[in-house]
């Protein structure tokens, strides 16, 4: 019984290692490719500009702080 339980976490272990090995072979296009961050007129708070919200007074995190706008520093 136990030389089956081995057996059976040897088969697992080496499935494991080959899915991880072939997947770090196939280095992901957007890998290389920085993030652009944007600060928030209204918080400071730092996000990637595709999530930002654009305002007259420049990029914001939430539609709250859109409608709220710049504060002044």
């Amino acid at each position: 019984m136990l030389k089956f339980i081995l057996l059976a976490l040897f088969v697992v272990a080496v499935v494991w290692l080959l899915r991880g090995a072939r997947r770090s072979g196939k280095p992901s296009e957007k890998a290389d490719e920085p993030t652009v961050m944007v600060v928030c007129e209204h918080c400071g708070v730092h996000l990637p500009r595709g999530e930002a919200l654009t305002g007259p007074d420049g990029v914001f995190c939430s539609e709250a702080h859109r409608a709220a706008g710049r504060v002044p520093r």
